[in-house]
């Protein structure tokens, strides 16, 4: 499956397909798409096409638990001949990652709303933190999602994306910046510092630590963060306003009514 990444912040993917071809993508991610590509609605992420209705009601569970629709959009080409493209956009500003499960041991495990888009055949299922510290404070709850396959992934995150070797040493993160890290990976939480440190020192009261043998993905700002700061200076919200590009600033909102 070839594709080109396109843009630099709010990055898009365009996926050729050969006919007959088919990509998986989360419900809403399409941005365009030429003729001869169709979509389908379906429950599950069609990777046990021959599972029956008791497997895709068990694929649907899966989906609840992690957040995400129940249902994932299958484009095919239906065409005779010749390529055809489409693309699916980044929901937020940052980067989309290429992988490949297969050259990690066959699994990559990730952050519950990461996955943007996949070769048909991926499985998008669950990966249950088994600890309950982890789970109640590590950021990312007790359900992370497992992408299993032989094809390409596309996954989504926020800011810089660094990508980082573990060769049995640790490291300690922002429980926030975790992206997706192979099955090598141990992840667990421990306190930030000491009592002072954890109430005033802005880094939560909690950081992950990953440690083991494997790759590990970071971004630079998680959505919850980008998400914070916007609430935080939004007036509507309570926030403050600086009065960009107005030099009457607040009177000039005033007087649109704002």
């Amino acid at each position: 499956m070839e594709y080109e990444i396109i843009g630099d912040d709010l990055q898009i993917v365009e996926i050729e397909l050969d006919p007959g071809e088919t990509v998986i993508a989360e419900a809403g991610g399409m941005n365009y798409m030429e003729d001869d590509i169709h979509f389908e609605t379906r429950m599950g992420d069609g990777s046990q096409p021959g599972g029956g209705f008791m497997s895709a009601l068990k694929n649907v569970g899966k989906r609840m638990l992690t957040g995400e629709s129940l249902f994932m959009t299958h484009f095919t080409h239906r065409g005779s001949s010749g390529k055809r493209r489409v693309a699916f956009a980044a929901p937020y500003p940052g980067k989309i990652i290429p992988m490949r499960p297969s050259e990690f041991g066959g699994e990559i495990i990730c952050e519950k709303d990461a996955f943007l888009c996949a070769a048909l055949g991926t499985e998008v299922g669950i990966a249950f933190n088994r600890k309950l510290g982890t789970g109640f404070f590590g950021g990312e709850g007790f359900i992370l999602q497992r992408l299993r396959g032989d094809g390409r992934v596309f996954v989504h995150a926020g800011g810089t994306i660094v990508k980082k070797e573990l060769r049995g040493g640790t490291l300690r993160v922002d429980t926030g910046c975790l992206v997706a890290m192979t099955s090598g990976i141990n992840y667990d939480i421990q306190r930030a510092g000491n009592l002072k440190s954890m109430v005033f020192g802005g880094e939560g009261l909690f950081l992950a630590t990953l440690s083991g043998h494997g790759t590990v993905w970071l971004q630079s700002l998680p959505f919850s963060r980008l998400a914070d700061r916007i609430l935080a200076n939004a007036p509507s919200a309570g926030g403050t306003s600086t009065g960009e590009g107005s030099v009457l600033g607040g009177l000039g909102r005033l007087l649109d009514g704002k």
